[in-house]
């Protein structure tokens, strides 16, 4: 089930975390999945959920326009990473929703969502504005398996994004790529997955 929802490895870096815990009761379980579904759903407030020092998330929409509640299928994420941001994605990192994907087994639920890095949304025919390029995709996935809730991301395919045509934005790229590469960003996704699951 897991490895249909993510997409295949083939170039770059990979990322796996995991994150879990455990309800005394099945009632308990079923009923607490439904809060860390809505927490996964509610993106703006991802770096609420953190819980550490952490990039910025704000959902939009193809104007440009921020928007409140929960995420859905073809909304753009901008980013607010620390530190400077691309010209291309006007100061930010962006990311489009591809797919939204819950599922219910005899036993088992799970919600999906997966992001690729894109243009802004107001530059529909520009460059990718996000440090990766665009073969990236980044999964979040909250399941729950009886009385155990699961939190994972899954980053397939990172590689720098060296290809934007301005030679700031591909300088500034390639670094913050490879500082998540070595593991920079490992505080801020493993935070997001244990706040996600935190009882």
């Amino acid at each position: 089930m897991k490895n249909e929802l993510i997409p295949q490895q083939r170039v770059g870096g990979k990322l796996d975390l995991h994150s879990s815990t455990i309800c005394e009761t099945k009632e308990e379980a079923i009923s607490f999945f439904k809060l860390v579904k809505h927490r996964l759903m509610n993106v703006n407030q991802w770096d609420e959920i953190c819980n550490v020092p952490s990039s910025v998330f704000r959902l939009i929409n193809d104007k440009g326009q921020e928007i409140a509640g929960l995420v859905q299928e073809d909304d753009y994420i901008r980013i607010n990473i620390p530190g400077p941001g691309t010209k291309v994605g006007e100061g930010y990192d962006w990311v489009k929703v591809e797919t939204i994907t819950e599922q219910s087994f005899d036993d088992e639920e799970i919600l999906s969502i997966t992001v690729r890095p894109t243009h802004h949304p107001l530059r529909a025919f520009s460059e990718t504005a996000h440090f990766f390029s665009s073969e990236a995709t980044s999964t979040f996935q909250v399941k729950r398996k009886d009385k155990a809730i699961l939190a994972e991301i899954h980053g397939r395919n990172e590689a720098p994004n060296n290809d934007t045509g301005i030679f700031v934005d591909n300088l500034r790229n390639t670094l913050v790529g490879w500082s998540a590469k070595i593991g920079f960003s490992y505080p801020q996704w493993k935070g997001l997955a244990e706040g996600l699951v935190k009882h």
